[in-house]
């Protein structure tokens, strides 16, 4: 049986369609940008707020870090958005030169369920032999040694991981390769952990929910779910020997670290020594040179504008929103990379 589709209706999906697209905009007071899902909450209120007070429209789309990419190398955003740096192989592939700049700073706690919720200490070693079924009771002597003042209770371990591609798991392997030699070689740096024990869950809430209804149970999830939850949460050793129980506060100050002219660095095992160690940044990702295409000198100076907001007073809405702000000395780097940013061989802002 055909449906017979009005002309009006026709028109009507049809303009739907193209005006939800994130294609580039010659409107100027629409900036068109794209990418990770992880900072799209934040970003969703980030954009309201700063079109209030500076009528211009932000159109965001969460289409994964990946696709972002691709959209940015085609000239189809202004900006794209990401959880994972773009690496040399990307760079090498796009048109132009870019900045990163980091936003935010999201991280990986661990979780566990054990009688009584005690708060314990966990290392990388730990850790590690944990997820690759070295350790198997919550007992062990390696555990019970780094938490003296706690009797663990002889029961089994039981480690739940994600079993799809996940940018948890990314930032959760990445501080283990670089602290333990033997996941390194064994699992290395990976979005998903095949090589690993125990139980895989599909998402975050499966994961939630199988910590809940498992004694014994562990697992790396991102903070602010752990929050959300109620989950108890490890404290972990950094860089400096220090355990620190990851919270918005020492998150971020894991960003107290020099930060390379490009934005480029990886958060995990930090040398702070009040920072916690598996963190990482969200950035923003554009071209250093902004007069391409059919961007305009006027659209150019209010992308400038728009992530200037974000890196300075926008970070009062990255706590608001559940994230981690950036910490000062972050923020010192990121006003240098803005102020390299051109248009037609002109820096953009007043250095």
């Amino acid at each position: 049986m055909k449906t017979k589709i009005g002309f009006k209706s026709f028109l009507a999906s049809f303009f739907l369609i193209c005006f939800s697209l994130p294609v580039f905009s010659e409107n100027l007071d629409i900036i068109n940008g794209g990418g990770a899902t992880f900072p799209y909450p934040l970003y969703q209120k980030m954009f309201q707020v700063y079109k209030g007070s500076n009528n211009t429209t932000v159109k965001y789309a969460p289409i994964g870090s990946g696709k972002g990419y691709q959209k940015l190398k085609t000239d189809e955003l202004q900006f794209s958005a990401t959880d994972m740096f773009f690496d040399s192989k990307l760079l090498s592939e796009l048109p132009r030169n870019v900045v990163h700049i980091p936003i935010c700073l999201g991280s990986v706690a661990i979780a566990y369920n054990l009688p009584g919720n005690p708060e314990i200490q966990l290392n990388a070693e730990i850790i590690s032999n944990i997820f690759m079924g070295k350790i198997t009771k919550w007992n062990d002597s390696k555990i019970q040694a780094t938490n003296p003042s706690i009797l663990l209770p002889d029961l089994f371990i039981v480690p739940i991981h994600r079993s799809d591609n996940s940018g948890s798991t990314y930032i959760f392997s990445e501080y283990l390769s670089k602290t333990s030699p033997e996941w390194k070689e064994n699992i290395g740096i990976t979005p998903s952990l095949e090589g690993a024990v125990g139980i895989g869950a599909e998402n975050s809430l499966e994961s939630a929910k199988m910590l809940q209804q498992i004694p014994g149970g562990i697992t790396y999830q991102e903070l602010t779910y752990c929050l959300s939850n109620n989950q108890t949460v490890a404290k972990v050793q950094n860089q400096k020997g220090n355990y620190i129980k990851p919270s918005m506060q020492t998150v971020s100050q894991s960003g107290d670290t020099t930060i390379p002219a490009d934005g480029r660095i990886s958060l995990t095992n930090t040398d702070s020594a009040s920072g916690y160690p598996i963190a990482s940044f969200s950035w923003i990702v554009l071209y250093k040179e902004q007069n391409y295409g059919k961007q305009t000198k006027k659209q150019a100076e209010d992308l400038l504008k728009l992530i200037w907001w974000m890196t300075h007073e926008g970070q009062k809405t990255v706590e608001e929103s559940g994230y981690s702000p950036l910490h000062k000395r972050t923020i010192q780097a990121v006003e240098t990379s803005l102020k390299s940013v051109t248009y037609a061989g002109s820096p953009i802002l007043p250095r």
